[in-house]
């Protein structure tokens, strides 16, 4: 992962609603939640939330993918684990 690519998923991050609901679709796993699931767990305003899901998933974070006439989101797991890698690789090398 190049450093640009980390440096958008992390700004996708960087506000405690779409924190709130990244983690919210981490702990309901990889089936995700329709928009209004979401809603209901986070009590984010529908016009909010929307504008968040969008900035998540500009950031690569979350998926989302259409069933019939509804909007599924879900965690972007391997994204995730890419980031959590990548913020991680260089962990304590100045110590050797």
């Amino acid at each position: 992962m190049h450093s640009t690519e980390a440096a958008s998923a992390f700004s996708a991050l960087g506000s405690a609603s779409r924190l709130k609901v990244l983690r919210t679709l981490v702990r309901v796993g990889p089936q995700g939640l329709r928009v209004n699931e979401i809603q209901q767990r986070t009590g984010i305003a529908a016009s909010t939330l929307a504008h968040h899901l969008k900035v998540l998933c500009d950031g690569g974070v979350i998926e989302q993918s259409r069933v019939g006439r509804l909007t599924l989101n879900q965690a972007c797991f391997d994204r995730l684990e890419e980031l959590a890698a990548f913020i991680l690789s260089e962990c304590c090398v100045d110590n050797e």
